[in-house]
């Protein structure tokens, strides 16, 4: 059996380091072969919009696409 990790993200992309460390922890626990699932809520839902122009920074939207194709669940 898997173990399994869920992470709840209410935080919007860009205005504080929580996007950026549930990115990471959720890259290393598919990394180790967990089962990860994130449940996006409040200002959380816009790390999923399509379309967005980060500069300077990592665009939050393509980080978590690429995370859902390598296993990573998300519930908006």
């Amino acid at each position: 059996m898997s173990k399994t990790i869920t992470l709840f993200l209410s935080a919007s992309p860009y205005e504080s380091e929580h996007t950026y460390t549930a990115i990471k922890l959720s890259e290393a626990a598919l990394e180790k072969n967990y089962r990860v699932n994130l449940i996006a809520s409040g200002d959380g839902v816009y790390n999923f919009l399509k379309g967005q122009k980060a500069k300077g920074i990592p665009n939050a939207e393509e980080r978590f696409s690429e995370l859902i194709k390598k296993g990573l669940r998300v519930d908006l």
